[in-house]
This record gives structure tokens, C-alpha cells and sequence, in this order.
């Protein structure tokens, strides 16, 4: 890492056909605070915590006009602190609107559930890794290579990178704050609907450039998903997944 720059992953980015209905649901299921910075956007945050906050990690829904036609390899995994909040929560969130989810997982010590727009996300059992991470245990990014992901996001961000095997490699903050980033192997397409992405922040801003060109010397390749003309550049990784870095708007 250049020395004073950084990337960090900040927020995943949902598109959504009714933001503000899909934001309602996640912020009553994370016990966040709801915004908008603009129509059709909703922003929400951890409790005490303003953008950019270092420590915080933040969620972002975008309404688009066919989120139909999306289906990005990332899904959420909620914490949960012991076998009755595991429980309380899953019943919790179905009367906020989730229902429960088919991905082929078995007979699984965790819940798969759906959002209101589909979306599936997992509520955990009790583990004492995600203990401290608070309500999202783990941004989940499905992928072919563990090992060749891990070493792109690596370098990417300026994170840590804890664990790393042929399955399942995970990176965290090297504040020891919020959810891990997650790569898990699962071979072939998307086969459920997901229409959430990372988004990084660089550090300053002003070094947005500098980390697009960096990323692309890593393997980043550019997207072109219509994004017109934005402060934003979208990216995608070694195995295709979009990303953006973030610019000053």
C-alpha cells in the first residue's frame, strides 16, 4: 500500500425496485438509522456513526428501473449472539416481510431467508468469530478461486487478510471492526437472485484515480453498466463480480 492511501470497503450497494420500502425492511433488521441524500436513494447507518466514519460500515440502496435483470455473486450474513436471538430474529424478520429460502443448503445450523425484493441473506448461529462485528457478520462474495480472489482483494484493500484456503478465505478491517469480507468457493453462475455489490472508498478521495489505476494493475478490469457519466468508477474483479470506487459526487 502506498504509503497515506488507502481503499477500504465502506457499504454494499442494493439495487432495489422500491428503496425506501427495501431500505425500511434492512434498516428494522440491522437496528439502523435510515436517510436519503437524494430521491431514490436510501442510506443507512449503524447508530452514532456519520459517513464516513473509519469504524462504520454502512449500506446503500439505489432504486433502479429493472433490478430484474441483476444477479451479482454477494449476499449478507447476519450475527447472531446465541440460539434464542438466532430464533427471535428469524421470526423478527419474517414479520418485517422475509421468507425462507430454498439455495439447496440442507440441514444447515443457520437460517436462509429472502428480503422483500428477493434478496437472500443467511441468519447465523452463534459463532465467537463474528462475535464483535455487530448486526452483518459477513459480506459474502461466492466465487470459483478462494485463493486467487483473496489475493486480489488483499491487495486491494487495506485489510486483513485472516484466513485462506482451496474454499473459503476471509479479510477484515485491520481496525478489527465490523463484518469480514468473505469469499467462498461455489462453482458455476449466480443461481439466486442477488442484486447486491461492494463499494470502496479511497483515502483521500482525492486518490480515486490513483486506485482505479492501481486495482487495474491487479487484475480489476472496467464495467460498463450504464453508468453514464458519474463521479463513481465500476469496476470488476479477476472473476467478473462489479464493484465501484467511490469519488467525490
Amino acid at each position: 500500500m502506498i504509503g497515506g492511501m488507502a481503499l477500504r470497503l465502506i457499504q454494499v450497494n442494493v439495487k432495489a425496485r422500491d428503496d425506501v420500502a427495501l431500505g425500511r425492511f434492512w434498516a428494522a433488521a440491522l437496528g439502523w438509522g435510515m436517510s436519503s441524500e437524494a430521491p431514490g436513494v436510501t442510506n443507512l447507518e449503524p447508530e452514532g456513526f456519520a459517513w464516513p466514519d473509519p469504524d462504520a460500515f454502512y449500506v446503500d440502496l439505489v432504486t433502479v428501473p429493472d433490478p430484474e435483470t441483476v444477479k451479482y455473486r454477494v449476499h449478507l450474513d447476519l450475527a447472531t449472539t446465541s440460539a434464542a436471538h438466532q430464533a427471535e430474529l428469524v421470526a423478527r424478520l419474517r414479520e418485517l416481510g422475509a421468507t425462507p429460502a430454498d439455495v439447496g443448503q440442507g440441514d444447515v445450523p443457520w437460517t436462509v431467508l429472502a428480503d422483500p425484493e428477493g434478496n437472500v441473506f443467511c441468519v447465523l448461529e452463534p459463532r465467537e468469530i463474528y462475535r464483535d462485528t455487530g448486526p452483518i457478520a459477513a459480506v459474502v462474495v461466492d466465487c470459483a478461486d478462494p485463493r486467487a480472489m483473496a489475493r486480489f482483494w488483499d491487495e486491494a484493500l487495506d485489510w486483513t487478510l485472516h484466513e485462506v484456503t482451496d474454499d473459503h478465505a476471509s479479510l477484515r478491517s485491520a481496525k478489527g471492526v465490523g463484518p469480514y469480507l468473505e469469499l467462498l468457493r461455489t462453482p458455476g453462475p449466480p443461481t439466486v437472485w442477488n442484486r447486491i455489490h461492494l463499494d470502496l472508498l479511497p483515502d483521500p478521495i482525492e486518490a480515486k484515480e490513483t486506485e482505479v489505476a492501481r486495482l487495474r494493475t491487479l487484475g480489476a478490469t472496467a464495467a460498463d453498466v450504464g453508468q453514464g457519466d458519474v463521479p463513481w468508477t465500476v469496476l470488476a474483479d479477476p472473476e467478473g463480480n462489479e464493484f465501484c470506487v467511490l469519488g467525490r459526487g
